[in-house]
Parts: C-alpha cells; structure tokens; sequence
C-alpha cells in the first residue's frame, strides 16, 4: 500500500455499491467509520443520479471501538430493513471496518430477517473495485439462482439477458440501449438487464433466458461464468465497440440464437466513411496511446488500428486481473503492455512515446493536458462530463459514430488553434485588425517593446507546460544551463504544432548536447529535424 494523489480504482467495496445502486429493491448496510461515507458522492456528483445510493453506513467512530461494534451493526441492519423493506440485503465491511472482523455475514444471518441476506467479504487490501463488482454481482446471482430449475418458455424469437453493466460505468446507460435496439433490429429479445435496474426477482429470471451477452467482462464475467456451467447457458465473447466488433458481435448472438445474420447492417454508420473521406486523410498513421480497462482498452486499440489508421504506439490497463488479454493484444501491435495502477508510470510511458493521441481515462486527459497532447476518454474512470445528459453510446454502430467523433476532434481542434496560433501577427488577423466585412481598415499592430516580447513569449510558454520550450526569448537556459536557445530560434520553434512540439524540443536539445552546439539556432533546428527523420 502506497500514498497516491490518484486511484484508477477504489477499494472493493466501492464496487460492491455500484452493483447495489444499479439495482432496484436492493440495500446494502456497510460497516464502515464515519470517512467511509465519501463514495456517496460519486454517484450524487459525478454520475449525478437523482438519489442517493441504497447504503447504510454503521458510520462508528473511535469512541465505539472500546464497545461492541458487532452491536452496533446488528442495530444499523434492523433499522435499515424497516425504514426501506428491501427484497433482500447485502452486508459487508469498508476496507477500515475489515481491520476489526466482526463478521458482518454471521451477525446478519443470525438476525433471521424475512429477506435474503447476501454476506459480502470482499478482501480490501488484496483486491480492487472491479473485482469487488464482479464478486457482489456473481454472488447476487449465486443467492437468486441457486437450486431453481430454468423454466424457458418456446418463445418466437430467441431471448438472451445482458450482464454487468452497473452504475458508474462508462456509457453503461446509451450502451444497454443501443445493444438492446441491436438485437431487437436483429430478432432477439432481451429479457433481464442485469444489475442494472434489474430487481432480485429479475435476478432469479435469468437462467430462464436461452443465452446470455457479456458486455463488460470486468463485472460480468464471473456471473456469467457461473450461469454457464451451472445451468449451461452460453455467453459471448465479442464486445460490440467499433465497427468489425459489432458485425463478429452480431454473427456471435445469430449463431447463440440459431438465427441467420441479417445482410445488411441496421442502424445508420456513418464513422466508415467519415474514416475514409478526405477530411480524415490527414489522419493516416497518427500515433496513439491507449490506457484503460481491459476490455475499452483493447477495443479502443483495434479500432483505432483497424477502423481510424492510427498506428498504435502504447497500450495498457490498470486491469490486472486482464492482464493476460492485455499482453496478447500487445503482442498484436508489436508494442510493450503497460500493466500497473500508478499514474505516474503511465504518465512516464506517454512523455517517452510521444503519441499524437491519447485514448484514456480521466487521469489520461490530465496527463495529456499537462503534455499538451489531444486526449479522449475511453473508460472509467471518468468525471461529470463523461456522463453526458445527451445519448452517446461506445458500443454498436451508433458508439463508432460516437467515438469517431470523440476521438477525431481533439486532432481536429489542435490544428485549428495551430493554425490560429501560427497566423496571430498575420497583417489580417492580428488582434487589431477590423473586421473583412467591414472594410478591414485598421492599423497594423504596433511592435511590441523588448520586455513585452519578453512577457508574451513567457506567457506562452508557461500556458504550454511541459510541451513548450521553458526558454526565454533572451537565450535563457532550458532545462539545463548548458542548454541555450536563440531568440530566432525561438520563434521558429514555436511554429511547430504545440502536440509534436515537445518531441522537437526535446529532439532538438538532445541534438545540440551530443555536438556541443550552443546557442542552438534556426539552423540546428533544422538540422536537428534532418537528423531524426533519418
């Protein structure tokens, strides 16, 4: 255990709390110290749901441990049943409350309450939030199914449920839509959603349906595991994000339902030939780093590769328990896997790539801010604005229409401010220029003095962080005293597009150190790009 300013996940029972808000008719009484009770605002402030999550906290304090907390959480269980009558609760510790081991389970079990009680022991400082989802699903469903005989009805079309998508997950809402219009389109019905607002008597329904579709292997698979070897129900394997993903997607369900495939394509693609057009050309071998969990990372790539024609520079999750199909997927596109949870790390393996896109999760957007590199998010861990109000789905056909455009404007975007950077002391567009519509008579911009030079240029640089050149227009030093950029040098640096404009930087100061040049000059700059582009 180590002191982080960021987690890519929280502790397990995080997880376990986002199975229970994802349901209905649920609650989940956590023996927990009172600073536990943050992760209620994950779901009231970031994913902004209407209602607070369906937990109660025992919430002691340090007064209580030299009385009996066993007690006290025997009590917080009774009230909590009787103010919301729940179908059945889950009971387990917070990652602190796990330290005192009073066997929230047994105490619950031996209160005889008319509901099924699921006990959750979900080992905080081995295993993380996702794990921590999967497990409380999985045993959700272990507790509804158990010993029930499935009772398929001979339906007219096939019927299949959807499994993991749960609260505050990535786009879990529009992806249950979208998927749910995909069969439907294709001649399949789904009969449980779960644990999304599915109900326990939802979950006991399950095993009724003829095949079951795994949408986010971090939380399902393990329930779907279970259904599959207990009562022989078959999942599949392919995750619809990306266009090639959703047509093996819908041949995998077509074969599960024995149904033939439709010929044609429902829904309305247009990321195909937005791919392909002029517009995006300019695209072709953009260099791209991808970072997330498993399954969003993984596709993310293959999309990227497959669909868009960037060449894939990076590639990891914080996933471990996928590392395996992280490493495979590595293997695929020739690059080192990047296994780990320490941002820092990751924020290491970006600045020595230097990608020209990054694919990541909110700590992703904060790392390619700081480089100045364009950034999308593809995962959770996200933030408000990845909650969006709007319909925006990342799998089916309707999600590569979607993330076509979430990944392509960031690119899209740079080169407008590029260019608008590039043309500011342009006689026509200067900021003292008057309007083309009205004349366009105005005064050219008047030569700023030396020491305004001076600020404008420290601005500019100290808004560019990292990616910028920490020089002064005066031939200060960069980085290193020995290090001495020209003013005319300078200028012409600034030039380069401000996401490649941090290699260059870099490349170039590396040139002048090995050659003993100073100061560097508009020549060794370019000499610099003649050298590495070798």
């Amino acid at each position: 255990m180590k002191l982080t300013l960021w987690t890519y996940e929280g502790p397990p029972h995080v997880g376990a709390m986002r199975v229970a808000t994802a349901m209905r008719d649920v609650h989940y009484v956590l023996h927990a110290p009172q600073g536990d009770t943050y992760a209620d605002l994950l779901f009231t402030m970031i994913e902004r749901l209407p209602r607070r999550p369906p937990v109660t906290y025992t919430t002691f304090q340090a007064r209580d441990l030299g009385k009996d907390t066993a007690e006290l959480f025997k009590q917080s269980v009774q009230a909590a049943y009787e103010r919301f009558k729940p179908a059945a609760m889950m009971v387990g510790s917070s990652c602190t409350a796990e330290l005192i081991q009073d066997d929230p389970g047994g105490l619950a079990a031996s209160m005889t309450l008319p509901v099924p009680i699921v006990p959750l022991e979900l080992p905080s400082y081995q295993r993380k939030e996702n794990w921590g989802a999967a497990e409380t699903f999985y045993q959700m469903v272990r507790a509804m199914c158990q010993g029930k005989t499935p009772a398929r009805r001979a339906s007219v079309r096939p019927r299949c449920n959807l499994l993991g998508p749960t609260a505050l997950g990535f786009r879990h809402r529009d992806d249950v839509t979208e998927i749910t219009r995909l069969l439907d389109a294709i001649g399949i019905d789904v009969a449980v959603v779960a644990p999304l607002n599915a109900t326990p008597a939802d979950l006991a329904e399950l095993i009724n349906a003829d095949f079951n579709v795994l949408l986010y292997p971090e939380t399902g698979q393990l329930a779907a595991s279970w259904l599959e070897r207990q009562f022989g129900m078959k999942f599949t394997r392919s995750v619809p994000i990306g266009v090639n993903a959703t047509h093996e997607f819908i041949r995998e369900v077509c074969g599960l339902a024995s149904i033939d495939p439709p010929s044609a394509a429902p829904g309305s693609l247009r990321a195909n030939w937005y791919a392909r057009s002029v517009d995006s050309t300019y695209l072709t071998g953009k260099r791209v780093f991808v970072f997330g969990d498993a399954t969003h990372a993984i596709a993310a790539a293959r999309v990227a590769a497959e669909e868009m024609g960037f060449t894939v520079v990076g590639l990891g999750t914080y996933s471990r328990e996928f590392a395996r199909e992280i490493r495979e997927a590595a293997k695929h596109y020739g690059v080192e896997p990047l296994i780990t949870d320490d941002y820092l790390e990751v924020e290491a393996q970006i600045a020595e790539l230097h990608p020209e896109l990054v694919l990541g999760t909110q700590m992703e957007r904060h790392i390619a801010k700081r480089l100045s590199v364009p950034c999308a998010v593809i995962s959770a861990p996200v933030h408000v604005q990845d909650f969006p109000a709007r319909y925006a789905p990342q799998m089916g056909f309707e999600g590569a229409n979607v993330m076509f455009d979430t990944w392509i404007h960031p690119l899209m975007m740079g080169l407008e401010e590029h260019l608008i950077h590039m043309f500011r002391e342009d006689f026509e567009f200067h900021d003292g220029a008057a309007p083309s519509h009205l004349g366009g008579i105005a005064a050219s911009p008047a030569a700023p003095s030396n020491d305004e030079a001076k600020a404008v240029a420290q601005a500019s640089i100290t808004a560019r962080g990292d990616s910028a050149v920490a020089v002064h227009p005066d031939s200060l030093a960069s980085r290193n005293d020995e290090i001495i950029w020209a003013p005319d040098a300078l200028k012409e640096l600034n030039k380069i597009p401000f996401f490649v404009r941090g290699k260059a930087r870099r490349n170039t100061e590396r040139f002048a150190i090995e050659r003993s040049v100073s100061p560097i000059t508009v020549e060794t700059l370019y000499d610099a790009k003649a050298h590495f582009s070798r």
